[in-house]
């Protein structure tokens, strides 16, 4: 039951930011929903989804913005004031709750506990689907992550 509330509260939330004019949301430290900073959502959501802020510790974003040359095999290199900007903006926003406080290995939202823990449900098979390719393409089965909700009742898994 608390879930469900806390579930209608956050989509409450998001249509309230949406109806005063914030287009994108994500989610922060507590699950606390935050607008996305322009520049993250135009920087990172080029490549894949802006992932919230929330999802990872503060520790494991510095270091991912410290190494945006090698970003998991891709050079995502940016100018230093954008650097500054998003770091600054992803260090206010991390995750620093129960879930998140361990750093997931290499740093990747899917290797944390509880992301496995959410997804333990997930057959192998589906991550390798065409339309899935793997677990860190969030948008595939959630179809709202692109606005930073990952409600289960928004999930859809392709075929």
């Amino acid at each position: 039951m608390v879930l469900h509330l806390r579930s209608r509260f956050y989509t409450y939330c998001a249509g309230l930011l949406a109806a005063v004019g914030v287009a994108h949301t994500a989610l922060a430290d507590g699950g606390r929903l935050v607008p996305l900073l322009p520049k993250y959502q135009q920087e990172c959501a080029a490549c894949h989804v802006a992932y919230p802020p929330g999802m990872l510790p503060a520790a494991s974003w510095q270091r991912v913005m410290g190494n945006l040359k090698n970003h998991y095999g891709t050079d995502a290199s940016l100018d230093a004031a954008t650097v500054k900007d998003l770091s600054v903006w992803l260090d206010a926003h991390a995750g620093t709750y129960k879930r998140v406080k361990q750093e997931p290995p290499q740093d990747r939202i899917t290797r944390s506990a509880w992301f496995i823990r959410k997804h333990d449900e997930v057959a192998p098979a589906t991550w390798k689907l065409p339309a899935v390719k793997n677990a860190a393409n969030c948008i595939a089965c959630h179809t709202r992550a692109d606005q930073g909700e990952f409600n289960e009742r928004d999930i859809r898994i392709p075929r």
